[in-house]
């Protein structure tokens, strides 16, 4: 059985509210379930600055933390025999490759473990085109690998989520949104979680602030002055928030990703909704690809199907970390992760970004620890 005290809470508080101290974000959220309950769930900083106080029903932009929403789509879809991880992507999308290319080999389960070799596209610089699906099928249709599929473990940013959610949709009909609502969302009871933001629902995400790089300690009210984040510039416009985009655009809180993870930390059930077999949660949670020198991160990474694992030194994770945690990052101080050994979900929501990762990677890293050495088994 896993504890958690209220001396340790009260410790992982002050944690907590340090790092908003001290301008990494100006809001945020952490969510920790153990055994599948709640048994951390903490707001605090403001929506954006000079906004309204962030509650741990704040939904924020949570960028690539979206991709093992829709990955778990896939491996539901392989349960029930629609797929399988080594069919070709040309099996259920003819158009995606030419026949008897290197590209017509790309199977399901490389697209998911970041190995495809398709990382970039002419999309990623073009964010105008980011709400045109069908301009968004036809430039995955036209890119060419830059590595030998299955050969050079590479991150697909945006690809992954153009790629899944096209899938998707030509197996069972249905737009990637609508399908992971259906399939995730509603049946754990994630009413505050999304890919974008939806048609006629209000836009009351968090906006994002933009920092300096190594700029350890701005006021968090200076956050969108100059110079700012172009990420954060480009996913504060509304048709941003507005498109579909599977890999980088979900928005959602804390307490519901980490429900998430705590369902697939208890093998892919929780409170009576079975999202995944345990025999599937375990397979797509092992380390499938790992690299010295990611393709497109320039370090270190360990990628399952759909997910991330744990273990290595200096990451999000914690220093406490071992490989059988899964989880994944999304641009900034956002991440989430399972962890099975102790059946805990894990989140940690901000909005505050730079364009790099070590400072984020060592301030969610500490968090994650604090949270491994509070919970008593």
């Amino acid at each position: 059985m896993v504890t958690i005290d209220a001396d340790a809470v009260e410790k992982l508080q002050n944690l907590f509210e340090r790092q908003l101290e001290v301008g990494l974000h100006h809001g945020g959220q952490l969510a920790v379930y153990a055994e599948g309950e709640l048994v951390v769930n903490f707001a605090g900083g403001q929506t954006a600055p000079d906004g309204d106080a962030t509650t741990t029903e704040t939904q924020h932009l949570i960028f690539s933390c979206t991709k093992p929403y829709v990955g778990t789509v896939v491996h539901q879809l392989v349960e029930e025999g629609e797929l399988d991880y080594d069919d070709p992507i040309v099996d259920h999308w003819p158009e995606f490759a030419e026949e008897g290319s290197q590209k017509a080999a790309i199977t399901v389960e490389q697209v998911l473990s970041h190995t495809a070799g398709v990382p970039f596209s002419e999309l990623d610089q073009q964010p105008d085109k980011w709400g045109d699906w069908e301009a968004i099928v036809e430039a995955m249709e036209d890119v060419e690998p830059a590595f030998p599929p299955g050969e050079q473990p590479a991150y697909h940013t945006f690809n992954y989520g153009w790629i899944v959610g096209e899938l998707i949709e030509r197996v069972t009909g249905t737009p990637v949104r609508e399908e992971t609502e259906k399939r995730v969302f509603e049946p754990l009871g994630l009413s505050n979680t999304s890919i974008g933001v939806g048609d006629g629902d209000p836009d009351a995400v968090a906006t994002l602030a933009g920092f300096e790089m190594f700029d350890r300690c701005r006021d968090p009210e200076e956050g969108l002055g100059i110079p700012a984040s172009d990420s954060a510039a480009t996913f504060n416009r509304s048709e941003i928030k507005r498109a579909v985009i599977p890999a980088a655009n979900g928005v959602g809180t804390a307490s519901e990703m980490a429900r998430f993870y705590a369902c697939m930390a208890n093998g892919g059930s929780l409170d009576g909704t079975e999202l995944l077999s345990p025999e599937t949660v375990e397979h797509a949670t092992e380390t499938y690809a790992e690299t010295e020198s990611d393709g497109t991160l320039s370090r270190p990474a360990r990628y399952a199907l759909g997910f991330w694992t744990g273990g290595l030194a200096n990451d999000m994770f914690g220093n406490y970390s071992h490989e059988r945690m899964f989880g994944h990052a999304g641009l900034g101080s956002i991440f989430g992760w399972g962890d099975p050994e102790l059946d805990v979900g894990f989140a940690y929501v901000t909005n505050g970004i730079r364009e790099e990762s070590y400072e984020h990677a060592a301030r969610v890293g500490a968090i994650s620890d604090a949270v491994r050495l509070a919970l008593h088994q």
